[in-house]
């Protein structure tokens, strides 16, 4: 074979890779990116729920453990549809994962990062309900799961955008959370749905309007100054009615940038 045809193979070659990937389900490159990374899939069982997660150093020593829990992704495919498959196109919370040590765990959202045909996952479970106490309570439970297994004394609960909202739920139904960290987190959902517009999250839990959490728990919530996914005014909205929370605002980040670059932050 000559030059020519060596190189039109390596094209053919490269355009079959593609093609392949471009078929892949959201869930199947989510857990190639995580395998890539070098976490390890596991599935853990929920109340109600299962949760593919991923876990990394999971034998370390120490009595600490991460749970970081990623954001919405894509709960809708249009304005009228609802998407098939929820699983984040960017998997933003796994990356902050992987810029972090020690012991962690990507707690998985239910039916997300896996095949959503199996009952109870249904599209409730990601678009009106996403934050509602059913699926708080299966992560909750399914954390307690790992944590029989690994005996983790303390929990550090980190989310990222709605990810976030469902770290300060589980939070409040966790005393072995010590700290909490948001970022970019819909904290008041009431308030951010009518910011947008967006119809409002019925059977949703509003941290907004719970009661404030355990002083012993070190909560700091993250916020760009010029995100407009979640505003300022968002976070400071559900601050005003929990005094104890730190927010603190990064005035050139915006819903994305620049939280990868800069993590893990003070």
């Amino acid at each position: 074979m000559g030059r020519l045809g060596r190189a039109a193979g390596r094209l053919i070659a490269l355009a079959a890779v593609a093609a392949l990937a471009a078929c892949a389900t959201p869930a199947e490159r989510f857990e190639r990116r995580a395998s890539t990374l070098g976490f390890t899939s596991i599935l853990l069982h929920g109340d109600g729920f299962d949760h593919r997660s991923y876990a990394a150093q999971a034998d370390a020593a120490g009595n600490t453990l991460h749970v970081y829990i990623e954001h919405d992704g894509t709960p809708w495919a249009s304005v009228d549809g609802v998407a098939a498959d929820p699983t984040p196109r960017t998997p933003y919370a796994l990356e902050l994962m992987a810029k972090d040590s020690g012991p962690r765990l990507l707690l998985g959202r239910p039916c997300y990062f896996q095949a959503q045909t199996k009952p109870p996952c249904s599209p409730l479970a990601w678009t009106h309900r996403r934050y509602s106490p059913e699926v708080v309570a299966s992560m909750v439970a399914a954390l307690r799961r790992y944590l029989s297994v690994h005996p983790y004394r303390q929990v550090v609960l980190v989310g990222y955008s709605g990810g976030g909202t469902l770290a300060w739920l589980m939070a409040a139904r966790m005393p072995e959370t010590v700290g909490l960290v948001t970022i970019a987190a819909n904290l008041d959902i009431d308030d951010w749905a009518h910011h947008h517009g967006y119809s409002p999250l019925a059977g949703s839990l509003n941290p907004a309007a719970a009661p404030p959490l355990s002083p012993a728990i070190a909560e700091r919530h993250y916020v760009g100054g010029r995100d407009a996914k979640v505003p300022p005014s968002i976070v400071r909205a559900f601050a005003r009615r929990h005094p104890r929370a730190s927010v603190i605002e990064i005035a050139e980040f915006d819903h994305t940038c620049c939280w990868l670059e800069r993590w893990p932050l003070p």
